[in-house]
């Protein structure tokens, strides 16, 4: 039909318009605040439908009226800058929410970015079985009887049988009558990859730094949702001691005290061996501080991710918020020990908001 033509070509235009602004939607988490279960809502230009445009007559045309050569054409007293009163009439530059779903997203960003594929590891394909209830049949145990269409049924029946006194309105089902809920056994997949959050909440990371955190974060986990059938989160927060906290706390805790980093790679060593065992889990770690550690602690942070955390995961990502606060020293000291011996560690320095772009290319262009 003409109106579905139209509306894919309308989705195609859409789809143009937000790769080419998606570099400033990913900088500047434009969507966040608009995100629903499984579609974000995008404000993208107004699409303008071509149409004439008719001026008044009889006030002059095209090299009419007073004027000399050299004159600027179109700007009148109205126009200038500081002057005049609120206008009435429109301007440029409408926005319109476009809804996209986020399995098309991130389609979009691996065009944009390039993004390789995941190739799943351990137990990519984990499945249950699982009992759906979704038809009916004559015949089964009491326990699954639906008695409302049996009810029905045997309504129906006095009914055309004429049995049916609206006076002594009596519904008896017979054996005929007794419809049953039926099942079919299908699988259900499972979550099979989990990322984990760290972040440093110390008195050096401010409001800034975590609102880029947030914004990865997001792109981070709708690329993941779409090369997995599930993916679960864990959020750990730490200063000098780690906790295992919601979404909403990791974004809106600030401590005040010091910086021990192995208190977070302890947290999270502990959630690897009591929840989400490495054998049944494709594992990320993406990690984001501003570089500060006590300096005595990195022996034995460095000592916890070789011996817990690096050998198991898919990737370790530890991206540095640039901070007014932060020393930044952290990032050279852990490449220096473990870049030439672990693939699966990838890092990054976010220096501000457009960095996100360039980060998120570095974590997830690896297709691990």
């Amino acid at each position: 039909m003409n109106i579905e033509r139209d509306q894919r070509r309308f989705r195609q235009i859409v789809r143009g318009k937000i790769r080419d602004n998606l570099k400033k939607y990913v900088t500047h988490g434009e969507m966040l605040g608009r995100k629903g279960n499984d579609v974000v809502s995008i404000p993208v230009p107004a699409l303008d439908v071509p149409r004439f445009r008719f001026g008044d007559n009889g006030n002059g045309g095209v090299g009419q009226g007073e004027g000399e050569e050299g004159d600027v054409v179109g700007r009148g007293d109205s126009q200038r800058e500081g002057s005049g009163e609120a206008g009435k009439d429109p301007g440029g530059g409408h926005y319109m929410e476009v809804d996209i779903s986020l399995d098309e997203l991130a389609a979009l960003l691996g065009e944009e970015l390039e993004l390789p594929r995941i190739l799943p590891k351990g137990s990519e394909r984990i499945s249950s079985e699982k009992s759906k209830y979704n038809s009916i049949r004559p015949t089964g145990p009491e326990s699954l009887r639906h008695f409302k269409r049996t009810y029905l049924r045997a309504l129906q029946r006095q009914i055309g049988s004429g049995e049916y006194t609206p006076n002594d309105p009596r519904v008896i089902p017979t054996k005929a009558d007794k419809q049953y809920r039926s099942w079919k056994v299908v699988e259900e997949p499972e979550v099979n990859a989990a990322v984990v959050y760290l972040m440093d909440v110390s008195g050096s990371m401010t409001d800034d730094q975590k609102e880029i955190v947030r914004t990865t974060a997001f792109w981070i986990d709708t690329w993941l949702a779409s090369q997995y059938r599930g993916v679960e989160k864990r959020y750990i927060i730490h200063d000098a001691v780690a906790k295992v906290v919601d979404e909403q706390t990791f974004y809106h805790t600030r401590e005040s005290g010091g910086t021990r980093i192995s208190s977070a790679y302890r947290t999270c060593a502990a959630l690897f061996e009591n929840e989400l065992p490495p054998a049944d889990w494709n594992l990320y770690v993406f990690q984001f501080s501003d570089g500060d550690n006590w300096g005595e602690d990195n022996e034995q942070a460095f000592t916890l991710l070789d011996e817990k955390i690096l050998p198991v995961v898919n990737q370790f990502c530890y991206g540095q918020v640039e901070s007014p606060y932060g020393s930044g020293e952290f990032l050279g000291r852990l490449e220096n020990e473990f870049s030439a011996q672990y693939e699966s560690l990838v890092t990054c320095e976010i220096e501000d908001k457009d960095g996100i772009y360039d980060a998120l290319k570095t974590f997830l262009g690896q297709g691990k």
